[in-house]
């Protein structure tokens, strides 16, 4: 039997698809690319915004034109929020939640046996707060991978479901997190990416005051493993207390990806955002004294209902000032269900266009000059893969700066190596081994 799999969203989404995959292999079929002729095909959803769930139901489409016959699995996030109408297109035969994806292949193997649809999503997934633990035991490669800590969102911010689709708060046990990272190390991984729905409410769901810092301090001591890098993140994650027990850490990265959303007090209040843009800044100019070259990046949602001219005008000068190392834009799409679909004063496309074109261009200039700063510089490179141009390989520095480097002799994959920038080419920065 041929599993094949398509993930849609975030990091975490990456993370459980790798677990699920493992579950099918273990059962005995064999992973297939999601192109080919398959008799499973699962589809881990994202519902962040319409587009995300327009996706989902073309990847439904595109699976079942590649085999009618096949099982097809929807999953995740948009199986959770509209159970009803995953269910109701031509051809799902299987539709889990968020929260027993573990589940997959017990409820697959049902639906050929049986020869029905099967419906597997949490009423009220607010009241799950128990982390499904999807270890993986085998590992693809031997360079970055993710890992799973926390899962879950109590902040709901005006304009999002998230909290809806993935339920309440919750951890995966510190001590779990070791063994998995363990044996990260033991397979050869050079780094760790912790992510998670909420990353920074990892623990308020355990007893003994743990934190997140906690589990940092923890990987610290942990031997082969080199780098470890945190998703996005709360901005009012960094206190000076915080800042003061990180900066002590030698495999932390630099990089830190700090979603803002808007520049303008008055927005961020109508977005539910607990912070101010000023407090957001603080924060910002202490990472930047604490870590060297540290590179932060963020979300911007251009056109929120309500966003005045001067408003964005405040977001522009805002990110025009602070100068951060990469921006990813996003208009402002309503999703039913939150309080900022029903707001007063939506913003006309043709705006939301125009206002998310000169942060494009902004972000490219903030971007440049970010990497120019590199050049002649002397860094560290983890390698990740040969490029399409034979010849040259490609990774990423500490900073989360993507590097090409000739190297013809064997290869460096899963390796890291120093490397001496000379010149950058778009978004990446091209070098020489030292």
């Amino acid at each position: 039997m041929k599993v094949a799999f398509s993930t849609l969203g975030c990091r975490v989404n990456v993370y459980e698809s790798e677990a699920m995959t493992e579950k099918f292999i273990r059962e005995g079929y064999e992973v297939v690319d999601f192109s080919e002729v398959a008799d499973v095909y699962v589809i881990n959803t994202c519902t962040v915004t319409n587009m995300g769930d327009k996706k989902s139901r073309q990847v439904i489409g595109r699976a079942r034109r590649l085999n009618e016959d096949a099982i097809i699995a929807v999953v995740g996030c948009y199986s959770q929020i509209a159970p009803k109408e995953v269910s109701s297109i031509e051809g799902v035969d299987v539709v889990l939640g968020t929260r027993n994806k573990g589940e997959v292949v017990y409820w697959v193997n049902r639906a050929l046996d049986e020869k029905v649809q099967i419906v597997q999503v949490a009423d009220n997934i607010m009241k799950n707060n128990v982390f499904e633990d999807l270890n993986i035991e085998e590992f693809k490669d031997k360079t970055r991978a993710f890992l799973k800590v926390q899962d879950g969102c109590n902040r709901f911010c005006s304009y999002c479901l998230i909290p809806y689709a993935r339920g309440g708060v919750c951890s995966k046990n510190p001590d779990k997190i070791e063994e998995e990272v363990k044996k990260l190390a033991e397979h050869g991984f050079k780094e760790v990416i912790l992510s998670g729905i909420h990353t920074a409410s990892y623990g308020v769901d355990l007893y003994g005051n743990i934190t997140l810092v906690d589990v940092l301090e923890r990987i610290e001591k942990i031997e082969g493993i080199e780098r470890v890098r945190i998703g996005s993140i709360d901005p009012n994650f960094f206190t000076e207390d915080v800042k003061n027990r990180i900066v002590k850490l030698k495999k932390l990265c630099p990089h830190f990806h700090l979603s803002l959303q808007s520049g303008s007090d008055e927005t961020l209040k109508r977005m539910n955002r607990r912070y101010k843009a000023s407090e957001y800044e603080d924060i910002v100019n202490m990472l930047r004294e604490a870590f060297l070259d540290a590179s932060i990046t963020t979300d911007v949602i251009v056109g929120f209902p309500g966003e005045t001219e001067e408003e964005f005008k405040e977001t522009y000068e805002f990110l025009e000032r602070i100068k951060l190392s990469k921006t990813h834009i996003f208009k402002f799409s309503p999703r039913k269900g939150t309080r900022a679909a029903t707001m007063g004063n939506q913003v006309d496309g043709n705006v939301k266009e125009e206002r998310s074109k000169a942060l494009i261009d902004l972000n490219s200039k903030n971007e440049k000059n970010f990497m120019e700063k590199f050049l002649g510089e002397k860094t560290e490179v983890l390698f990740e893969e040969e490029t399409k141009e034979k010849g040259f390989y490609s990774g990423y520095t500490r900073n989360y700066v993507r590097v090409e480097v000739p190297f013809e002799n064997s290869s460096i994959v899963g390796k890291i190596l120093k490397v001496k920038i000379k010149d950058s080419r778009n978004e990446i920065l091209i070098g020489e081994l030292i």
